[in-house]
């Protein structure tokens, strides 16, 4: 395993692209509405993305032929945009990447359609804690088995599951670098966190089992089960004064 520590500047290049990849979620959150079509989101992407001279990490990426994953209600991940109408009570996925100068920043947040459910409600909180734990457990020392046990610990201790097959990854220069970051694990194990890691952290949590299918696109995973998941993500750095997460304003 070859782990890659970045220097202070390839730190703040990467920041860089993660406010820019910040912005962008924002806009996109403001503009979610029933009726819309999941094309409009991968529109509005493209627009803000080249408005701020800044590239999408997906598009072309091994063929992915848009510049975000839009995933809704039982998709997990790698949701195609396209024609499928948003109404409300759905909840969508938005997984974005963002290339600036050579260096990359990957984030993700479900959001709701309007009044949701309160088991959706529910899976999405829950998502977004877990995330804030794996967070929490990114130290300069720990394990990285800390991270993924903290992770699976937050979800299952509250009845979630943890999609097992996807996992996190390192990432800087290209998108995904090592080490993966699985979403389960035991705490001691792997490698040392050290200063100049940086790392994507992607909880992906289920209301029902954790195991996925792949859709005939060959791209969208969803629920094997047809439950709801909930997705979140930011980039982070390890530094000596603790994680910093990159992908916000």
């Amino acid at each position: 395993m070859s782990i890659i520590i970045k220097s202070e500047r390839e730190i703040a290049v990467m920041r860089q692209a993660g406010r820019i990849l910040a912005n962008v979620m924002e806009v996109l959150k403001s503009n979610l509405r029933p009726g819309m079509k999941t094309k409009e989101l991968d529109e509005i992407t493209a627009n803000e993305l080249a408005r701020r001279g800044a590239k999408a990490s997906f598009k072309g990426y091994r063929g992915f032929p848009a510049s975000i994953c839009v995933s809704v209600n039982d998709e997990i991940v790698h949701g195609i945009p396209g024609e499928k109408v948003l109404k409300e009570g759905d909840i969508v996925s938005m997984d974005l990447g963002v290339i600036v100068n050579g260096f990359q920043a990957d984030a993700a947040v479900t959001v709701a359609v309007g009044g949701i459910s309160p088991e959706a409600e529910g899976l999405i909180a829950a998502a977004e804690g877990t995330l804030g734990a794996g967070i929490g457990a990114a130290h300069a020392g720990a394990r990285l088995g800390d991270i993924s046990a903290a992770i699976q610990h937050y979800a299952e201790s509250r009845g979630y599951s943890v999609v097992r097959e996807y996992t996190g990854h390192g990432i800087g220069r290209e998108m995904h670098e090592e080490p993966q970051i699985a979403n389960f694990g035991r705490p001691g194990t792997g490698p040392r966190l050290k200063k100049g890691m940086t790392l994507a952290l992607e909880p992906m949590l289920n209301v029902g089992d954790w195991r996925t299918r792949l859709g005939d696109d060959y791209w969208t995973v969803s629920t094997a089960d047809g439950s709801l998941s909930a997705h979140f993500e930011h980039t982070i750095a390890i530094t000596d004064a603790g994680p910093e997460v990159l992908t916000i304003n």
